[in-house]
């Protein structure tokens, strides 16, 4: 199969330095960007209905700059006064960095991990013993985090401040497409969800991440394309060695 079009479930890059767009000029592609799915807010008056009281916490765990967004977002509607004295742990630096946009960082106590990996941040937080730990999530969220948390007797709180939801195509939209690129689990449910009737064939599908590859799997559909690996790191790099390989096969063909 020779790859042309390709649908990348992202929003389009901000920056025309991103690497789909070098991408899609060395191999003469056509990119489309649309989210698959897209984020709602939990407005205060559905957040008050989960009889969780912010200031009851004294640090807040972020895995995603989404979550911090929304926890502010909540705490202006409820005119909330978050404390100095409140506690930020983070998954990365990329998204402890995050939070210049909405308190001044360097009077902060902000923590985070070197690595990303959700381990990490767990040994991050068992070091502050006596904490009480707010968790911001979708209302779609793996678990995973959380459950090690359970495993440590870390004191936390679960609390869902906005929600996951399809963004469902136009009928008659077009959909024509030799790629499809998922990142999430959630991508992939609502591409069945828009399309029940979806059939691969030729269609060449990749993901990035293990979870959004087994929910490919369950779902019935050939993955083609994965990141990362050892010989592709990124989603960019997997999808350009998949065209390589095939536009070889294709010439010898």
């Amino acid at each position: 199969m020779k790859i042309k079009n390709l649908l990348v479930s992202q929003p389009k890059p901000t920056t025309e330095k991103s690497p789909y767009y070098d991408m899609a000029e060395k191999y003469g592609l056509k990119i489309d960007f649309r989210p698959f799915i897209k984020v709602e807010p939990v407005l205060a008056k559905e957040f008050r209905q989960q009889h969780v009281s912010i200031l009851d916490h004294t640090a807040v765990i972020f895995t995603a700059r989404t979550a911090i967004d929304h926890f502010f977002r909540l705490c202006e509607e409820m005119r909330i006064s978050i404390p100095e004295t409140m506690k930020y742990f983070c998954i990365s630096e990329q998204v402890a960095l995050y939070l210049q946009k909405y308190i001044v960082y360097r009077k902060r106590k902000i923590f985070h991990t070197t690595t990303g990996k959700l381990e990490d941040l767990v040994l991050l937080v068992q070091k502050h013993v006596g904490e009480i730990f707010l968790v911001p999530v979708s209302d779609v969220h793996k678990d995973d985090l959380l459950v090690r948390f359970d495993e440590k007797d870390v004191d936390y709180t679960k609390a869902v401040m906005y929600c996951t939801v399809s963004n469902d195509f136009k009928s008659g939209e077009a959909f024509d497409y030799d790629m499809l690129v998922f990142f999430s689990p959630s991508g992939v449910a609502s591409l069945l969800k828009n399309f029940p009737h979806f059939e691969q064939g030729e269609i060449a599908i990749g993901c990035l991440g293990a979870t959004t590859a087994k929910a490919v799997h369950d779902a019935g559909l050939r993955l083609d394309v994965e990141a990362p690996t050892a010989e592709a790191p990124s989603m960019v790099a997997a999808i350009e060695l998949f065209i390589k390989e095939n536009h070889k096969a294709a010439k010898k063909n």
